[in-house]
């Protein structure tokens, strides 16, 4: 079957091209997490050479008394399932996105949508820096390697300090920690790639 034309990190956002390029190389299997309302599916969206898969559904008042609304009163929707989307890279590295539930009432879903994952994008919410606790605790006892990306929505505080932020949610040195607006496909790529990079760091050097 004759392959499209290759993707780059230039193509439109939602294009309908499906097939893998020809220069795919390594194909990386990703998730995008964060709590509920980061903006996971924004991301995912920004950036997807494809058409991005979405399981949105509607808020109900079923589950008013489960979904925490606190920061996010304007979200109408939820992910109830997952998010997917596909993004080629220079040399060759071809990422799968995969975008999770943020609610822990999906939580039986995170071990089945992490399986073979070889790391995470892990998205915060400045303004609620503490609705992030949970789904960094549950990627750390996955064991993997991750890098957190502050969402920058336009009411976000902005007097904390880097080294606020690292300290507040506990990070290790050497995680990377990026800020990005996840509605701007270049800034959301800077956020993937610096993923990429930790994963390349902490590869076995026979394996790089």
């Amino acid at each position: 079957m004759a392959s499209a034309t290759s993707s780059t990190v230039d193509a439109q956002p939602g294009d309908t091209d499906i097939h893998l390029p020809d220069t795919a190389r390594d194909l990386v299997k990703i998730l995008v997490t964060g709590p509920f309302g980061v903006g996971k599916t924004t991301l995912i969206g920004s950036v997807s050479e494809i058409r991005p898969l979405h399981t949105e559904e509607m808020l109900t008042e079923a589950s008013a008394p489960v979904d925490d609304l606190a920061g996010v009163r304007d979200k109408s929707t939820t992910t109830v399932a997952i998010d997917f989307g596909r993004i080629s890279l220079p040399g060759g590295i071809v990422l799968y996105l995969f975008g999770t539930p943020g609610q822990e009432r999906f939580r039986p879903l995170w071990d089945d949508i992490a399986y073979g994952a070889l790391g995470a994008l892990v998205l915060v919410d400045a303004r609620r820096i503490d609705a992030s606790f949970d789904v960094l605790g549950l990627v750390e006892e996955t064991g993997l390697p991750y890098a957190v990306a502050f969402n920058t929505f336009p009411d976000a505080p902005r007097h904390h300090t880097p080294e606020q932020l690292r300290a507040a949610l506990d990070l290790e040195p050497t995680t990377p920690m990026v800020t990005c607006d996840a509605r701007e496909a270049g800034s959301s790529i800077d956020s993937l790639l610096a993923l990429v990079q930790h994963l390349i760091d902490h590869r076995p050097a026979e394996h790089r």
